[in-house]
Parts: structure tokens; sequence; C-alpha cells
């Protein structure tokens, strides 16, 4: 058993880091700021090949797995731009694409998510179903040769800035079947801009470029060219981007923790007050101390998480674990970097609370910490089902 990076992470880091010095916090924070987007960085990520490091070899990808992509999270975020839309894009969508997606499908969207000229979001919450995908009532109609969406999803991001949405339903099978909320689970491509789609914008307090929305299928049709593998491969399709989803999200909130103690350890070895660094002081350097063990602890387990999924073994436990961990250690670390930084932490000019939001979102999305210690205790513990 090794722990030390391989060469090639190290590399990959290295050119992240490289690439990231043009950009940084103040870059995010700006274009939060206005409403804008983050062209520019992903245009530049896109031209070094860094967006399709895990897309296979065959689809102008790197070939290398969601380990290397989590190092592509982590180093984003520690520079002080998380990117939601890369979790979206190439954790979920070019995973699921990869592993279930038809020759069709591969060739239509893979290579456009490493030139970086697509992107995909991923819509499977709904307002009635909360964490229960069993209970989703967003339904495709079989009628003809293809189906008919009608439902409606909330909390999608990035919907504004995709090209497609990669839609969970479930499949009715004919047009004479009861509207109930059972059926085989299907995964349709569908394009944005397609008719019967509503998008309206979900008024949101968090800073980040990705805006949320909720979407509205009114009899949207869609072929069976659309739907992600057979019509009993839902399930497997959908688990092959929510593992991956879990691993890129622990990666993100664990590189937000670095760039929050980093600020944090500088400004405490620096800032004096009764003739010496606050850093020497134990009631500020404890608790940064112990963000730091929690911190590595998180980026272990979503390390194992990542090397788990990329050979193809079950990675269920260690990206649940993973994603509780790093996103309740991101909370706290940012939430001590604050309180180290006393009244700058909460000033623009010293970007820290700016990324509480969405520090604060992981603790919640996309699968709840109560529902991962449900999971933990179910599966990992084998006590008694809870729900």
């Amino acid at each position: 058993m090794d722990f030390t990076e391989s060469e090639e992470l190290s590399l990959l880091r290295q050119e992240l880091r490289r690439l990231l010095s043009s950009f940084g916090h103040a870059y995010y924070a700006e274009r939060t700021r206005a409403g804008a987007k983050l062209d520019a960085l992903w245009s530049r990520m896109a031209e070094s090949d860094l967006l399709g490091v895990n897309v296979p070899a065959e689809y102008g990808g790197a070939g290398a797995g969601i380990l290397e992509l989590s190092v592509v999270c982590e180093e984003l975020a520690a520079s002080g731009c998380p990117l939601l839309m890369l979790i979206l894009t190439g954790g979920i969508c070019a995973s699921v694409l990869a592993r279930h997606g038809s020759l069709d499908q591969k060739r239509a969207w893979l290579p456009r998510f490493v030139e970086g000229d697509a992107k995909m979001a991923f819509a499977i919450t709904e307002p009635n179903a909360g964490s229960n995908s069993h209970r989703l009532e967003t339904v495709a109609r079989r009628q003809g040769d293809g189906y008919v969406l009608r439902g409606s999803k909330c909390f999608i991001s990035g919907v504004d800035e995709a090209s497609a949405i990669l839609v969970v339903a479930r499949i009715l099978p004919d047009e004479g079947a009861a509207e109930e909320r059972k059926g085989l689970l299907g995964l349709f491509i569908v394009p944005a801009d397609t008719k019967g789609l509503e998008i309206r914008p979900i008024p949101f307090e968090i800073a980040s470029p990705e805006k949320q929305f909720a979407l509205f299928f009114d009899d949207v049709t869609v072929s069976v060219e659309d739907r992600i593998g057979g019509e009993g491969d839902g399930w497997n399709a959908l688990f092959a981007g929510l593992n991956p989803e879990r691993i890129t999200v622990a990666a993100t909130a664990n590189g937000i923790a670095r760039y929050a103690l980093a600020k944090a350890a500088a400004y405490a070895g620096e800032r004096s007050v009764w003739g010496r660094p606050i850093g020497s002081h134990q009631g500020l350097s404890h608790p940064l101390a112990q963000c730091k063990v929690d911190m590595e602890l998180a980026r272990l387990m979503t390390t194992k998480a990542a090397w788990l999924y990329d050979r193809g073994l079950d990675a269920g436990e260690a990206a649940n674990m993973a994603k509780l961990a790093a996103s309740e250690a991101a909370l706290r670390a940012l939430d001590q970097s604050i309180q180290t930084h006393g009244g700058n932490g909460l000033t623009s000019e010293y970007g820290l609370s700016d990324l509480w939001g969405i520090a604060r979102l992981f603790r919640t999305a996309p699968v709840s910490r109560e529902m991962i210690l449900n999971y933990v205790a179910q599966h990992s513990l084998g006590l008694p089902r809870s729900y």
C-alpha cells in the first residue's frame, strides 16, 4: 500500500496551480458579483486538456479517472474557484455517458465536454420527492418511437449555461398506463432549448456563478436515442454518476478547506496583537490544527473512494463517507478561518465569507448528512432500515 502521490498526479497539480495563478478567488468573486460566468477559466482549462481528464482517450480525453478529476476539483477550490459545473458535466454526466451511453451519444457529447464547448446539467431533485428517488413524479411515457416527459424538477444547477440536461424520470410503459409512482427508471438527454421545457430561476442567497432553476416538462418529446442505456438499466446508469458526484463534491469541499486554512495560517502568523502573532495563542492555533486534521482525514477517504470507483469496485460507502467528512471539514475550516480574521473575515477584501454558502450547501447537497448517516447505519453497521 503506497500513500505517496504518483508523479502523474503531482504534475497535474503543478499544471493546475500554474494555470490558476492567473485567476484565483478575486476573479471568481468579481465575476460572481457581476452575475457573470467563468468563461475565461473554463476556456483555459479546455486549452490545457483539464476538462476531460476522466473522459476516455478515444473521445479526446486523457483516459484517466475520477481520482484525477477529483484532483482538478480540489485544486480549483483551493485556489478559491470552486466550479459546480465541472462536478455536473465531468463528474456526473461524463461518467454516466462513458459507462452507459451509446456509441452515438458518446461521440456527440464527450468530445464537446473535453473541448469545453458544451456543458450538461443534471436533473433528479423534485419538490415532493426530496431525498427519496423512489418517489420521483416526473414520468416518461412511451409514445411511438420515443417518450413524452411530464413533471417538474427543482434546485437544478447551471441550466442557463448547459447545452443539455440529463433528466431522471420514471418510465411508464405505454399510453394507457396509470399515473403512478412506479415503473422503470430512465435517464434522458434533453437539449436545454427543447419545446415544452420551461426554465424558471430560483432566487438563491449563495454566491456562485452557477444559478439554481426549477424545470417544468409539459409533454416534452424525446427519442429512444436520447435514453441512456436500456429501459432496465436506469438504476445502474444513475449510480455511475451519483458516486462520482459525491467524490467530486468531497474533493471540492477539501479544496475549500485548504483555501480557508491557508488564509487563516498566513493571517495568524502575521497579525500581531499584544506584541506577538495571534497564531501563537492556543485559542486560535488549536482549532486551526484540528481543522487541518479533519481535512486530511477527509482527503484520505476521498482518495479511497475515487480509487475504488476507478477500479470498478463498490465505492458507495467510501463516497458517502468522503462527502460527509469533507463537507463538515470544509464548513468548520471556513468558519474558523473567518473567526481567526475577526471582523476582516466578513469583508470582501479577505475573500472568505462569500464561500460560506457553497460550503454550507455541500452539507445538504447532493445528499444530506442525515441520509448519509442512514446509509452508514444500514449498510455499514447492519442496523435496521430507518425509513
